[in-house]
């Protein structure tokens, strides 16, 4: 997974709910073309002032997500027995160092034509239904990226993004499990607080 294909996943989603839409499919389709027309009209703004972008990531892209429960899924069993607090607190952790590791890569896209929403298909659920999309990138190349969402109390909101068969939720699983098997909860979590974990993430 390289830094412009997870890109996608805060411009898909990032976007003010502003009213209701109706499932996954017209939420990733009608947010996408909304950001898309904040970046065209903000890009020389967002290229000189990065913090900017961020910020407007994480204010939009947030309500989107179901932080807790994607935080839970990384922690797998790691969770167990943890307070509610801390796993709402690493949750919170992991989702700021994506922003901050992403949130730039929204500028290597030059126009909403670079993504394509493809109709839903298989097995689709309220637990989990998956939005398939193509993103092409500046090279002419084109990547799967397959958004999974689940309908909450809240909506429905995204707990995965997968690029090209590879799960964000089981990478970060499979790397943060090592760190907290080897230094124990607590540290690992103050150290992703810090921005001072270190994780990879795979090129595609």
């Amino acid at each position: 997974m390289n830094r412009i294909l997870l890109a996608a996943f805060a411009l898909l989603l990032a976007s003010t709910p502003t009213r209701a839409l109706d499932g996954p499919v017209e939420i990733v389709r009608e947010t996408s073309n909304e950001i898309f027309g904040q970046i065209e009209l903000s890009r020389e703004h967002f290229e000189e002032n990065p913090d900017a972008l961020r910020n407007v990531v994480r204010e939009l892209m947030l309500p989107r997500i179901d932080v807790v429960y994607s935080g839970r899924l990384v922690l797998g069993r790691a969770a167990r027995g943890i307070e509610r607090d801390k796993v709402i607190a690493f949750s919170d952790a992991l989702s700021e160092l994506l922003i901050e590791r992403y949130a730039t890569g929204l500028l290597e896209f030059r126009t909403r034509d670079q993504i394509e929403v493809l109709p839903l298909e298989g097995d689709n659920s309220e637990r989990m239904t998956k939005v398939r999309t193509r993103v092409t990138l500046n090279n002419g190349k084109t990547a799967p990226v397959d958004y999974v969402f689940r309908n909450t109390d809240e909506g429905w909101k995204i707990f995965d993004v997968i690029v090209e068969g590879i799960s964000y939720v089981a990478t970060f699983r499979n790397q943060i499990g090592e760190q907290i098997r080897a230094d124990g909860f607590d540290a690992t979590l103050e150290r992703l607080k810090a921005g001072r974990l270190d994780l990879e993430v795979e090129d595609v």
